[in-house]
């Protein structure tokens, strides 16, 4: 080993509105590494396989005095989200060389940590792609299952079903927390009704196991719901706008909205006003916000132990869409945002 090129891709500026590609985000080799001698300080040194892009990362592409649940990336330093890297050495007697690590990572070819309490050690013994545990196995499956877990209380939505009914509604239900949702409620034996913006993609939800599936781009959600889920008990919410306010017009009683995502108010500076909120009262629907952290120390363990497993299996199945090359990282992120991703979206940055 020698000194090497350490590609980046660095936060360039804050977009107004869709990231732009060499714009929002540049791919800098500016920075060198010298694997053998880069002084560690008690640390490891980490080459990055697979990074993760998921939707939230366009909220951290905010002005710094702009306060919410997650810090915003620095300008001129690289974005940072859930990636698998294998130690190539070590001064931590927490790890050692050869080790495939689980956490945040700087987009970056190479890295120097010093956490390791911050890394989970993957053993994989039951020998899943590395990009699996960034996806259904990582951070996405993570949020679907913790949230389903806390607030979907399948047992009470069962003991509410002779005046509730049994329907679930989930957008997004061929990405990688919506699918995951909707492999969940079915174990859960409930009715799933799946938005989706593709024929492709509404394909996928419905064979993993959507009772009614369809393109809310061609065909009217609010149809859909009148239709098949009038009194939905649950809603999972990965978009918030019109679908949010079609959701809210065919909830149950009492009915549980878990509130993921709201991706479609992500790249506009004037997202969709929702109409119908005075609904929330005469319904009286339960309205959950949910942040993956918040719930990771109650449900991890059994995540891995009993999820994981699940994947591994064929039980829960997923959908990657992966990319080559941290250098097209930024059209990547731009994909998400747009839609134009089917499955999980994995930067491959190494093999091994």
């Amino acid at each position: 080993m020698a000194t090497v090129t350490n590609g980046r891709l660095l936060f360039n500026e804050v977009p107004e509105g869709y990231p732009v590609p060499g714009k929002t985000t540049v791919y800098d080799e500016s920075s060198k590494i010298d694997l053998e001698n880069v002084a560690l300080h008690g640390g490891f040194l980490v080459k990055v396989l697979v990074l993760s892009i998921d939707p939230y990362l366009r909220g951290r592409m905010r002005h710094a005095e702009i306060s919410t649940y997650i810090a915003p990336f620095t300008v001129g330093e690289p974005l940072a989200n859930f990636g698998v890297g294998v130690v190539i050495r070590s001064e931590s007697p927490a790890v050692k060389s050869g080790d495939h690590l689980y956490g945040i990572y700087p987009f970056v070819q190479y890295t120097v940590q010093n956490n390791a309490q911050a890394f989970r050690v993957i053993d994989n013994k039951l020998n899943l792609p590395l990009s699996a545990y960034i996806g259904v196995c990582g951070m996405p499956g993570e949020t679907a299952y913790y949230a389903w877990k806390e607030y979907a209380s399948p047992n009470d939505i069962a003991d509410r079903l002779s005046t509730q009914g049994d329907v679930v509604f989930v957008s997004t239900a061929a990405g990688p927390v919506g699918a995951t949702v909707v492999q969940l409620a079915k174990a859960d034996g409930l009715k799933v009704i799946a938005s989706a913006g593709s024929d492709d993609k509404v394909a996928f939800a419905t064979s993993i196991g959507a009772d009614v599936a369809f393109n809310y781009k061609t065909v009217s959600t609010r149809k859909i719901l009148e239709k098949e889920g009038p009194s939905t008990c649950t809603y999972w919410d990965n978009v918030g706008g019109e679908t949010l306010e079609a959701a809210i017009e065919y909830a149950g009683k009492g009915a549980r909205f878990i509130e993921c995502g709201m991706i479609s108010a992500y790249n506009t500076k004037t997202p969709y006003g929702v109409a119908n909120l005075i609904n929330i009262i005469a319904q009286e629907i339960h309205i959950y916000g949910s942040v993956v952290s918040s719930l990771r120390n109650k449900y991890v363990e059994e995540f891995y132990s009993q999820f994981v497993p699940r994947v591994a299996s064929g039980d829960i199945k997923y959908k990657e869409h992966l990319v080559r090359g941290l250098e097209n990282a930024g059209e990547a992120i731009l994909d998400v945002q747009s839609g134009k991703n089917f499955g999980k979206c994995v930067v491959v940055v190494a093999e091994e």
